[in-house]
């Protein structure tokens, strides 16, 4: 129910037990770096003379780190501006209204809901609340969408398009990059959309606490549109780095469904949101993934005998089933299941 939403009920002072993760997996005093090595990648000459440099730094940023920003992507600053604000307008809405739409039901086009889906059944809940929007069709559901703000569904549908074609030239580089047909995943390995919109309120204490908490991404890659609020830390070589948060940059993040069917040449990062003692925190993510569907399984161009196959092929609806399962701590490892033994 609504109630149930941080930013109903947070007084910016409480902390309660259900919010304090164990020792192991709290972020703790220490503060994380920045890191000036993830890769910021300018897109602007991209089908122009810096075509194949551009191109090699998308593979190794997405082979060393499982992340990237994009800047001159090509988004209008004027849209994320817009997007932005509708955000913030709709998270300000009063309880009553966000209440309309609050929900833990997954088959719904639009849900609001706290932490996770898996709210009821969570110990340790994320210091966050989000709305989920299904974006495909997208003449279709956007008319299940929020009402209020006014101006939500124009905005964020022209967001939804911008973003989907930018996720498409991005799909379409790192397939030039893996020596894949250029439209390789131009069909149904791209053909569901999924935004996930996040809104951190200030945390009482944010060593305790995680906005979000570690996980990888289920599809192919994830744009995320980053608040100036700082908080995005990505797991590499064993310890955590901040992402910057470059204004009207694009964070790039591979999903695991890249990663399987790269055969490994790419790789999913797990990643967390840390909390904020003093300011609110607003993100986008659009999902470029598969349709439910669709087999995930190594291209065929990228396995030989020199190269065998390191995963099995898998339905991406029984994927997800997986990895629902080891974000809620019941399994260690969401590719485990589908390495090929040698």
């Amino acid at each position: 129910m609504g109630e149930n939403l941080v930013s109903s009920w947070s007084d910016g002072k409480t902390l309660p037990k259900n919010y304090i993760f164990p020792p192991d997996k709290r972020p703790g005093e220490h503060n994380v770096p920045m890191s000036k090595s993830l890769p910021v990648i300018d897109l602007s000459n991209v089908d122009g003379q810096e075509r194949k440099k551009t191109i090699q730094k998308i593979i190794e940023a997405s082979h060393d780190f499982g992340f990237f920003q994009v800047i001159n992507h090509g988004v209008p600053r004027k849209l994320l501006d817009a997007t932005r604000e509708v955000v913030k307008e709709l998270f300000e809405l009063p309880i009553e209204e966000k209440s309309k739409i609050y929900s833990l039901d997954l088959s719904k086009i639009c849900m609001l809901y706290s932490s996770n889906v898996d709210y009821e059944r969570e110990e340790i809940h994320n210091w966050r609340d989000s709305l989920r929007l299904v974006c495909t069709p997208l003449e279709e559901c956007i008319h299940s969408w929020p009402e209020k703000p006014p101006e939500f569904r124009k905005n964020v549908g022209k967001y939804v398009i911008k973003v989907r074609e930018l996720g498409l030239r991005i799909l379409e580089l790192i397939s030039e990059g893996l020596g894949l047909e250029p439209k390789y995943f131009a069909n149904e390995l791209s053909g569901w959309q999924v935004m996930s919109i996040h809104h951190y309120p200030p945390c009482p204490d944010p060593s305790l606490a995680l906005g979000t908490r570690k996980h990888g991404d289920t599809g192919l890659v994830t744009i995320l549109l980053q608040d100036h609020v700082p908080g995005l830390q990505v797991l590499n070589d064993g310890e955590w780095i901040g992402v910057e948060a470059i204004p009207d940059a694009f964070v790039i993040n591979i999903g695991y469904q890249l990663q399987m069917i790269s055969n490994g040449k790419l790789r999913s990062a797990e990643h967390r949101v840390v909390a904020n003692k003093n300011e609110v925190r607003n993100s986008v993510a659009l999902f470029i993934q598969p349709t439910i569907e669709s087999i995930i399984e190594p291209a065929k161009a990228l396995v030989n005998a020199e190269n065998p196959a390191v995963y099995k092929s898998v339905r991406f609806a029984d994927f997800l089933h997986t990895f629902r399962a080891a974000y809620s701590g019941h399994i260690e490892d969401v590719l485990e299941p589908y390495l090929l033994t040698t």
